[in-house]
């Protein structure tokens, strides 16, 4: 091991959140192993190359960095949308989703856990409120983030007495370029559902773009990780929070209501 300087394991830090994660933490004095296809242009950053969706990539890139340095956390922000109806959405692209926004997460955190059952650890998993309340069109990016979600709740209890602390974290809208890397099926790929697929990603397009900063998001995951007692699931922003306790109170059939209005009109 280099040294015991505390590191944190950032995959998916090359762009977005997980870059401005990035950012937040050399500059408070930690060091940050950024785990990603594309590296981390930050000179601080200690940048190991590996695609999540690839076994035995990412939990290689993992492994070694748990020998080579102190790690004491894992964020885990890569992330992939696809817009596309259900009805003609290829597998190939919905199984690589769920590569990319669950199973990667699920391998990340198998890969830290022996390192992590020595000293405790904090994993914090990036969801979104959109595996709340489901977007219409990203069927897919919406069913992995309630799976996410669900997994983070399951490995809270299961790891708590290692002292291993799992937060799953719920943005909203966030203004990042992951807006203008979503798959968008083109549309004679849609069908007669074009035009309502148009509508939706503008709308998502949006609501995203006008949403909280990146950094904003990566401050939120700093205080995550440095709280006593980080809570289960932290979502973002006052906004959010609220509207995600509304979404959770109120009929089911009128929060989809409100789904249809934004993204299904």
């Amino acid at each position: 091991m280099e040294s015991k300087k505390k590191t944190a394991i950032i995959v998916g830090g090359s762009s977005g959140i997980g870059l401005e994660t990035c950012l937040r933490l050399v500059n408070r004095g930690w060091n940050v192993v950024n785990i990603s296809r594309t590296p981390c242009k930050n000179a601080k950053v200690v940048n190991a190359l590996a695609d999540v969706s690839k076994d035995g990539e990412l939990e290689k890139a993992i492994s070694e960095a748990c020998q080579k340095h102190y790690v004491v956390a894992l964020i885990y922000s890569a992330g992939f949308s696809m817009a596309a109806p259900i009805e003609y959405a290829k597998e190939q692209d919905y199984k690589y989703l769920f590569e990319v926004n669950y199973f990667g997460a699920l391998r990340a955190v198998q890969a830290v856990i022996p390192a992590f059952k020595q000293k405790g650890g904090r994993i914090v998993l990036v969801g979104s409120l959109g595996g709340d309340l489901p977007i219409s069109f990203d069927s897919f990016y919406s069913s992995s983030k309630a799976a996410l979600e669900m997994f983070c709740r399951a490995a809270y209890s299961e790891l708590k007495p290692y002292g291993i602390k799992v937060t799953g974290l719920l943005p909203g809208g966030t203004a990042t370029a992951f807006t203008f890397k979503r798959k968008v099926y083109a549309s004679e790929e849609n069908h007669a559902y074009s035009g309502k697929v148009n509508r939706a990603v503008a709308a998502l397009a949006n609501m995203e773009q006008g949403g909280m900063s990146p950094s904003a998001v990566a401050e939120i995951i700093y205080n995550v990780l440095i709280t006593d007692k980080p809570p289960v699931i932290r979502t973002c922003g006052a906004k959010n929070t609220v509207f995600r306790l509304f979404t959770r109170i109120m009929p089911e059939k009128f929060t989809l209501r409100i789904n249809d209005r934004m993204y299904n009109q």
